[in-house]
This record gives C-alpha cells, sequence and structure tokens, in this order.
C-alpha cells in the first residue's frame, strides 16, 4: 500500500490508467467511424459489442482505471498545491512551466470528465430504438447518433469537447510514458510530437462523426 500512497506510485498509476484509456478511445473511435460507411454496419458494430459476454469485464476495468485516474489526479494536484513555494520565492521557468500545465490538465480533466459522463447519459443509456438487420433485431443507434448530431448545440458541445480531448490527451500521453520512467533527452522530442500527433488522430477522427451527421443529414434535411 505504501507504493500506491507515494507520489511516484500515484504518477506511475496515473501514467497506466492514461495509457489504457487512450488505446481505449482510439479503438472506441475507429469503431465509431462505421457511421461513415452505413447504418447497417455501423448498428451491427454496436450489437456486436453488446453482444460480447467480456463487455461487463471490460467497462469494469475501464470504470476502475478512471476512477483511479481521476482519484489519484486530484491527489496529486492538491499535493502540488500544497508543496508550493512562498510567494516571494521566485520559481525557475521549469517549475512555472510544470505548475501551469497541472493547473490546465485538472481543469480540462474535469471538462472531460462531465464529458463522459453526459455521453454515457446521451448515448449508452438514451433512447433505445430497435431495427432488424438479416432478420435480427438490434438497437438502431445510428437513429439515435443522428437525432443527437442534428441539434446544432449538441453538436458544438460536442467540438468544444473534442478540443480539450485533444489538449488532454496531447500532454497526458508524453507525462504517461515519463511519469513511467521511459524518458531520455534525445527521445523526449520526439515522443511529445507522438502525443500531439496521436491526440489530433484521435480527436479529428471523433470530430468528423458529428460534422459529417450535421452537414450530410441535418444539412440535407432529413
Amino acid at each position: 500500500m505504501g507504493y500506491f500512497s507515494s507520489s511516484v506510485g500515484r504518477k506511475q498509476v496515473m501514467g497506466i490508467t492514461g495509457l489504457i484509456w487512450s488505446l481505449f478511445v482510439l479503438t472506441h473511435m475507429a469503431g465509431n467511424m462505421l457511421i461513415l460507411v452505413s447504418a447497417e454496419k455501423y448498428n451491427l458494430y454496436g450489437h456486436a459489442l453488446v453482444s460480447n459476454p467480456f463487455l461487463i469485464v471490460a467497462e469494469l476495468g475501464l470504470l476502475a482505471a478512471l476512477t483511479f485516474h481521476v482519484v489519484d489526479g486530484v491527489w496529486l494536484t492538491l499535493q502540488n498545491k500544497a508543496a508550493r513555494p512562498r510567494k516571494y520565492a521566485m520559481p525557475t521557468n521549469g517549475e512555472k512551466k510544470a505548475r501551469f500545465q497541472s493547473k490546465f490538465m485538472i481543469f480540462h480533466g474535469t471538462l472531460l470528465l462531465v464529458f463522459i459522463i453526459l455521453h454515457l447519459i446521451t448515448f449508452k443509456y438514451g433512447t433505445v430504438y430497435m431495427t432488424t438487420i438479416n432478420g435480427v433485431e438490434v438497437r438502431d443507434l445510428h437513429r439515435l447518433v443522428v437525432e443527437v448530431f442534428s441539434n446544432t448545440g449538441y453538436v458544438i458541445w460536442y467540438a468544444i469537447s473534442m478540443v480539450v480531448v485533444f489538449l488532454h490527451l496531447a500532454h497526458g500521453f508524453y507525462s504517461a510514458w515519463a511519469s513511467l520512467g521511459i524518458y531520455h533527452p534525445r527521445v523526449a522530442p520526439y515522443l511529445s510530437k507522438f502525443g500531439y500527433f496521436y491526440a489530433f488522430i484521435v480527436a479529428a477522427g471523433f470530430l468528423s462523426q458529428p460534422i459529417y451527421v450535421y452537414f450530410f443529414y441535418h444539412g440535407a434535411g432529413q
């Protein structure tokens, strides 16, 4: 228990849980891209997920990872705040940068938590429409997504959230590897650039979906 209550342990747990969610959002985004292909394929993908007997295990694992990530994030933020030097002590540029990033991470991390909760309420626990594909009755998630993403206000909220996803994922991806000790001055710049690239792919992929729905369906008056 000493490891998990230590600063190093909590940072490493944050890094591991952050990487777990980084991988999840990439696969989640890739699967959801099927909405750009057809309603049938999108609904069959959703049905395959909910029909998977290991879904509950995966969901509990993600919930546990998120809980540890949030709790450790809050703990480390409070610890860093308590460890600040007095106002008359002038911090170095490195310390200033670290504090700014830490404050910023907790800010958009909180926004992301709100987004995740609302996202689950809207889609996973939202209105249930049904349709039949090849004789099998499945949930018509495509209809729900089109309905939600036809709302201008929700699309704007979603776009803002994806900007936050990009910011949190870009810095968090780099910080996670550094917390796990995978860090070298020569590698750091490349790792940082890859973090931004990774975050861009995830955020842009997610954002393409409401944009497509809004202009293809809502814009067409369907």
